[in-house]
C-alpha cells in the first residue's frame, strides 16, 4: 500500500476498530488509519476531498448509514468510486456478498473471531494491495 496515503476504516464497533489498529501496528504497516463510525461520516470525509485513502475497510452493519448504503452512493461518485473497498464484516449472508460485489468491491472478508486468524487476513490484504497498481 502507498504508505503516504491513509487507510479509511469505517467501523462502528470500537473493539473491532482497536483490533484493526492493533494488527496494523503489530505488522508495522506505516499507513495512518482514519477511523469513522458509519457510512455518513465516511462520505463527509471523502467528499470534502481533504483525504484520499489508498483503501477503504468497510463494515456492513452500522447505524445511520450502513455499508451497503455507503457503497450505493460511493460507487456513483466520480471522486470516490476508484478507491478500492474491502468489506470487513461479521455477516456471512449470501445476499450481502452478492450486493457488495454488485457494487464492485475489491473483496469481502468475514472477520474471524481468533486474533491470529485476523492477523493473517490483514497480512493478505496488505500483501495484495502492496503489489497492486492503483489509479492515482
Amino acid at each position: 500500500m502507498n504508505s503516504q496515503n491513509p487507510i479509511l476504516l469505517v467501523e462502528d464497533d470500537q473493539v473491532d476498530a482497536l483490533t484493526v489498529q492493533r494488527a496494523f501496528k503489530q505488522l508495522e504497516i506505516p499507513n495512518k488509519i482514519l477511523h469513522v463510525e458509519n457510512g455518513e461520516e465516511a462520505l463527509d470525509l471523502l467528499v470534502s476531498n481533504e483525504i484520499r485513502p489508498c483503501i477503504i475497510l468497510l463494515d456492513l452493519n452500522m447505524p445511520k448509514m450502513n455499508g451497503l448504503e455507503f457503497l450505493e452512493i460511493a460507487k456513483k461518485d466520480e471522486s470516490i468510486k476508484s478507491i478500492p473497498i474491502i468489506i470487513l464484516t461479521t455477516s456471512k449472508e449470501h445476499q450481502d456478498r452478492i450486493t457488495s460485489f454488485n457494487y464492485s468491491v475489491a473483496g469481502y472478508m468475514v472477520k474471524p473471531v481468533d486474533y491470529n486468524e485476523f492477523l493473517e487476513m490483514v497480512k493478505t490484504i496488505t500483501k495484495y494491495w502492496s503489489n497492486s497498481e492503483l489509479p492515482d
